[in-house]
């Protein structure tokens, strides 16, 4: 059985519970899942059962139980995954821009968790049932390296590990216009833009983000930056270096131009630190940028 307990920001006062649990757990549950629990009582409203349809206000407290995971109902896909590392506890996976890493309503292509059906026994009865071993997840067009759990206890205790912070994560990315300065902190608010639901945007009343970054190269009209977040929200670096007018290239949803969508955006996840589940030692991985992110940075070095 695991809890999970969320306090909903002033971004996501007056709506319905069911869709207010899906956009504060930032992925984790499905609307569809999120009234499922509700319905069944796993879900409570400061400290009390409510309807899916309750309408939640700013500071309210949210806690979600859920019990052993249900079989998937998804079919294993053969898939080609580069596996970084892999233990009895872990598989490490350099994941490439293009491919999404679960099941969602709207998703019908497979997805990282269909490749990990058929590369890992028993996945599906791990965590929940549409992301199942997933600890955290990277965008689509996001490439690079994440953590998947091979049973139930390193699940919970690596999950432990990333609410804690313990689990650290380095990025680079690619992005529009020349950064004059070489560091650079970025803290600013994160939620769902009202104009448009499927973007997120800074916003008074969103979630606290932060975002660190370093410039590692610069060209004649892009900066390639090293980032690190203090926070993990949906498309937070994307977010904030738009927010910053130096959005990353090649991102269809929040770039200006689009050098080279073939690619996707480019931004890697390149180094991730986390502590072993079972043996707490400490692991660090890398993962090399993917040939079309590398090859556009030879082609800027050679017109500078």
């Amino acid at each position: 059985m695991n809890k999970s307990h969320y306090t909903i920001p002033e971004s996501l006062e007056g709506f319905r519970l069911d869709k207010a649990l899906s956009e504060v757990s930032e992925g984790v549950l499905s609307r569809n899942r999120a009234g499922t629990l509700i319905e069944r009582g796993d879900v409570t409203l400061n400290g009390q059962p409510a309807k899916r349809s309750t309408t939640v206000r700013a500071g309210d407290k949210v806690e979600v139980t859920i019990e052993e995971a249900e079989p998937m109902a998804l079919d294993p896909v053969e898939m080609a995954l580069e596996i970084v590392h892999e233990d009895d506890d872990i598989l490490v996976i350099n994941k490439p821009s293009g491919l999404i890493v679960h099941p969602a309503d709207t998703v019908t292509e497979p997805t990282l968790v269909h490749g990990l059906l058929a590369a890992v026994d028993d996945l599906g009865r791990i965590g929940d049932t549409v992301r199942p071993g997933i600890v955290h997840r990277i965008d689509k067009h996001t490439s690079g390296l994440l953590v998947v759990a091979k049973h139930e206890e390193a699940l919970k205790t690596l999950q432990k590990a990333l609410q804690a912070r313990h689990i650290t994560r380095e990025y680079l990315a690619l992005v529009e216009g020349v950064i004059s300065h070489n560091k650079g902190k970025i803290n600013a608010p994160i939620g769902r833009d009202p104009n448009n639901r499927k973007r997120m945007t800074v916003i008074d009343g969103g979630r606290d983000s932060v975002t660190h970054f370093e410039v590692v190269e610069r060209f004649a009209a892009h900066t390639l930056i090293r980032c690190t977040l203090e926070t993990g929200r949906t498309h937070q670096i994307r977010v904030h270096m738009r927010y910053i007018d130096h959005p990353v290239v090649g991102d269809p949803t929040y770039g200006r131009r689009h050098t080279d969508t073939t690619h996707g955006q480019h931004l890697h996840a390149a180094k991730l630190t986390l502590p072993h589940p079972t043996t707490n030692a400490t692991m660090t991985f890398t993962a090399p940028l993917p040939e079309p992110f590398a090859a556009l940075l030879e082609r800027l070095r050679d017109d500078a």
